[in-house]
């Protein structure tokens, strides 16, 4: 969500005259969209400003994102800071998603985020997120079809709905279901995918909809956080074990070729080694593609940071360690399925020593080389043979280029 709304900021302020640079230490102006999500995020601000601010004293810097509104973040950068900027006050509307109708400037010429909603009324115990950004506001359905249209018609490939939680999306009668149904109908060759999915607002017409899509990739990114239920209460996930390998159950039935990733915290405040012990067997049940696991973090002004983080930072890396490794087995085990077969690919680049990468429509990354072909293949479809597979990444060999065509 940071990036798309950099994209939009980056286009209000071309049309008020700007230029880019990437020369942050000789810039007039420069905006800092911070994240607050984790600690690590954070800190990189502390140094960033201050830089730039010693390196250039003329510079002005905006300050937007997740931090604006925190009081000890204000006190720390007061004097390297010019102007704090909520995200959506950048339009000085009263409407607070009215920044979400600017036009962005995309980054990348073929993948567009196309954002549905913003804000979250979730309240997770951990996350900052309903704090930093308010309560959920969905898009207007005719607004974003307009938008993902557009990019169609400018031969985007790749689709990327996102909010805070897609699922929970409503516009009048209009449900997230009914919203990618729409998308899907238009005309076009691309590929759509959606970030991120509550466990708790996953419902059955929705996996029926991308089951029976033409264009929604297979790719389920579902968030569980942990594999206890006592500590999902203290997350206030709402939201139990068994309902969510419910879930992956049915999903798994309506898309058997479907790839599941989720993200996982390490060490949540009380947490003991048993209840850790529940998140590895969920692992291991489960056989996720990909998990994207990190410690827990103190976030100042959510419901968990009055909460004692009682979890050495010693016994997180054992965790750590442990889940990594069930990751790596059980994603190596989903990747050698892909082993000699053919595969669609949307190719995002080039490396330095020549050979190309991309992503499956299960979200699965890919390098091939491309023998005795000069055209540039980036942001274009293109069939691939998988003849390696790790656990983290497939290798193949072009298929036939001229067959696989945009």
């Amino acid at each position: 969500m940071n990036k798309s709304d950099s994209e939009r900021i980056a286009s209000l302020l071309e049309k008020q005259g700007h230029k880019k640079t990437d020369k942050k230490y000789q810039s007039d102006l420069v905006v800092v969209n911070t994240c607050g999500i984790r600690q690590m995020a954070e800190d990189r601000i502390y140094g960033l400003i201050p830089a730039i601010k010693k390196a250039n004293k003329k510079t002005k810097i905006i300050l937007t994102g997740c931090l604006v509104n925190r009081k000890d973040v204000k006190n720390r950068l007061k004097k390297y800071v010019d102007v704090w900027k909520p995200i959506n006050e950048i339009t000085n509307s009263k409407c607070p998603n009215d920044y979400l109708k600017i036009e962005p400037k995309y980054e990348s010429k073929f993948s567009a985020y196309v954002p549905i909603g913003n804000g979250c009324n979730n309240f997770c115990s951990y996350c900052v997120v309903p704090y930093a950004r308010g309560r959920e506001v969905c898009r207007p359905a005719k607004e974003i079809l307009a938008e993902v249209k557009k990019l169609v018609k400018n031969d985007y490939k790749e689709i990327v709905l996102i909010a805070q939680n897609v699922n929970s999306y409503k516009s009048g009668k209009i449900d997230f279901a009914d919203l990618l149904k729409m998308v899907d109908e238009i005309k076009g060759d691309f590929w759509i995918r959606f970030i991120t999915s509550h466990p708790k607002d996953m419902s059955d017409k929705l996996i029926k909809v991308i089951a029976g899509s033409k264009k929604v990739c297979r790719h389920i990114h579902l968030p569980i956080q942990a594999g206890d239920d006592k500590i999902l209460a203290l997350m206030n996930r709402k939201y139990t074990v068994a309902h969510y390998k419910n879930l992956i159950k049915k999903i798994r039935k309506a898309m058997p070729d479907s790839s599941i990733t989720t993200d996982i915290i390490i060490g949540f405040p009380g947490e003991t080694k048993k209840q850790s012990n529940n998140t590895a067997r969920l692992m291991k049940e489960t056989k996720f593609d990909l998990a994207y696991v990190v410690r827990y973090s103190p976030r100042p002004g959510t419901a968990s940071f009055k909460l004692t983080d009682n979890v050495s930072l010693s016994e997180k890396k054992v965790r750590e360690n442990k889940l990594t490794r069930i990751l790596s087995s059980t994603a190596l085990a989903n990747n050698k399925k892909y082993l000699d077969k053919n595969v669609k690919l949307l190719v995002e680049g080039k490396g330095k020593l020549g050979e190309w990468f991309g992503k499956t429509a299960t979200e699965k990354n890919v390098k091939f080389i491309a023998k005795n072909n000069k055209d540039n293949l980036i942001g274009k479809f293109v069939d691939v043979k998988i003849i390696k597979a790790k656990d983290f990444g497939l290798e193949g060999e072009i298929i036939n280029y001229e067959k696989s065509g945009k």
